[in-house]
């Protein structure tokens, strides 16, 4: 059973956003109670915000949630999912930045309603870790992995190399990436943080074994994506 927590990354927003909406609604709340006579708009303009502000503020407060999710095992060979979202891309295609070779790749589209934290789908040493500015072309274009603001990370697990890269979609506008160069992680920990709509890639050796399927719906930490042989 996941445990709810806020993602640091949100506690600030949160607070000022909670704080901002309390002094809307007491301001509004006031000049309804010194309407003179009552004013029954007011009033209904007063309830109607108190409402907005709830569901406005327990909207932001699901987007920074973070699930506390262990991972089942501890396997390298086992890639699990590093998003939770929709599973939008399997093929075998070219990966240009730093494999410059054919490798499988699978992508998690994540909705503005899903867990926007990243976690590492291995462990082992971060071989590269890089930040790319870009555009902000709608996560699901099939550009957006060359073309979107992004990170990428490779991870040495002492067998076989992956590449994670984290991508921006067209409501996002900062990537949080923890890692740095020469880091050893492990396998489940978090590794950085999406704001909004946005996409994962993972390119993976041209032998694993896909495990989802396009459309699935995949949950981080969960999920096994691919088995390497």
């Amino acid at each position: 059973m996941a445990t709810f927590r806020i993602h640091q990354e949100g506690r600030r927003l949160l607070l000022s956003l909670a704080a901002g909406l309390i002094l809307l609604n007491l301001a509004i709340f006031w000049t309804s109670a010194g309407a003179s006579p009552p004013s029954k708009t007011w009033t209904i303009i007063s309830f109607g915000l108190l409402i907005v502000s709830v569901v406005f503020f327990l909207l932001a407060l699901q987007f920074f949630r973070n699930p506390v999710r262990k991972i089942a095992q501890a396997d390298n060979r086992i890639i699990y999912a590093p998003a939770d979202g929709k599973v939008v891309v399997i093929e075998e295609t070219k990966e240009q930045e730093y494999f410059q070779d054919q490798r499988r790749q699978l992508s998690i589209f994540m909705s503005p309603l899903n867990v926007h934290v990243n976690r590492n789908p291995v462990g082992g040493q971060v071989e590269y870790s890089v930040y790319h500015p870009g555009k902000y072309l709608v996560a699901w274009h099939p550009k957006s992995s060359e073309l979107n603001e992004r990170t990428t990370v490779v991870y040495d697990t002492g067998q076989e190399k992956i590449l994670m890269r984290q991508i921006a979609g067209a409501l996002a506008r900062r990537i949080i990436n923890y890692l740095k160069q020469g880091q050893s992680v492990e396998q489940g920990e978090d590794m950085g943080f999406i704001k909004f709509g946005s996409r994962v890639d993972l390119f993976l050796p041209l032998d694993a074994e896909i495990l989802v399927e396009i459309g699935q719906q995949v949950r981080g930490n969960e999920t096994v994506l691919a088995r390497l042989s």
